[in-house]
């Protein structure tokens, strides 16, 4: 069994390309935004999560219209929605992550004024890394056996995150950090907002660049489970990569919104894992019992419905707070 793409590669490189330069345009700008180091206020992250969230929807808004015209109504309304859904469970996801980017920088104690900016670079290296992850897993997934691979890997992984308790993490034992200590002298206090400096002749790395390849090996784990997620709800590959690109754009704003309250959403990690069972039981059996694809209207529903219940039981239900983030 193949999957036939509405928008292979090789005839949409185009789209791919100038969807490329609308992202460095906003990356671009939210750069020149936030060139002076200064703490995230709540108010401004509100407005910026606000902002993505927004452009978030007209793109998809916009992918209807463009695959409309293209391949028809009724395709494209599974495209756009298939989109909604890979969205909002990408960012569902990155969501919990948020808790361990916090760890992170508190292990490291890097001021509140510094972390936009290696979560800057954090991105786009993600969005390279999700791009080499999206385009292998289009090659992968024409395979039946691949996709029901796949789908266990998830719902194992579900299970996984409802048995686990905290995380606990220790950034000083990753390999790439101490590979990168060991080529490189490292510097004992910040240098504003420089990932390398030179001294005496010599270049070091200083301690934010020590975070950004924590942060930076931290997503190649994530894309692991959450990439598949998103191939469970779309083969589309090009909907895969928007739909990821987009969530990753709002992830710093929306990690500056939630940091001070992330310890209330006790209860999101059962929802998350409920989605990544579900979809991993999608990809392996609902999908055929449905004769080839799972109602996207109705996976959209039941995903949003497991996050939202999440979110609803940590506010109703309330756990005593057992990591501060400040």
């Amino acid at each position: 069994m193949t999957y036939a793409s509405l928008f292979p590669f090789a005839d949409y490189w185009w789209f791919y390309l100038a969807f490329s330069a609308l992202v460095a345009i906003l990356l671009a700008l939210d750069l020149a935004a936030h060139r002076k180091p200064h703490a995230i206020a709540p108010r401004e992250a509100a407005l910026w999560t606000a902002g993505w969230v927004a452009l978030a929807l007209a793109f998809g808004a916009a992918l209807y219209l463009f695959a409309a015209a293209r391949v028809g109504a009724a395709p494209a309304r599974q495209l756009s929605l298939e989109y909604v859904a890979g969205y909002l469970t990408e960012e569902s996801l990155s969501i919990d992550n948020m808790f361990v980017f916090a760890l992170v920088f508190r292990y490291f104690a890097i001021p509140s004024e510094y972390q936009h900016r290696v979560l800057f670079y954090g991105v786009v290296g993600a969005m390279i890394f999700r791009g080499i992850f999206i385009a292998a897993g289009a090659a992968l997934i024409q395979f039946h056996w691949v996709v029901v691979a796949f789908g266990v890997f998830l719902i194992f992984t579900g299970i996984r995150i409802a048995m686990q308790r905290e995380k606990q993490i220790n950034p000083g034992a990753n390999p790439v950090v101490r590979l990168a200590r060991r080529l490189l002298p490292v510097t004992g206090e910040l240098e504003g907002q420089r990932l390398v400096v030179r001294k005496q002749g010599l270049i070091h790395l200083t301690p934010l660049m020590i975070v950004l390849l924590v942060l930076e090996t931290t997503d190649v784990l994530f894309a692991i489970d959450s990439v598949p997620a998103v191939f469970g709800v779309t083969k589309e590959p090009l909907v895969v990569y928007t739909s990821n690109v987009f969530a990753i754009l709002g992830l710093r704003s929306l990690y500056f919104l939630l940091s001070g309250a992330m310890d209330r959403f006790h209860a999101l990690k059962y929802g998350l894992a409920f989605v990544l069972v579900f979809i991993g039981l999608k990809m392996v059996w609902l999908d055929d019992l449905a004769g080839g694809r799972f109602p996207i209207g109705l996976s959209l529903a039941i995903i949003a419905a497991a996050i939202g219940i999440s979110i609803l039981v940590s506010y109703a239900r309330p756990a005593a707070p057992s990591h501060p983030l400040h």
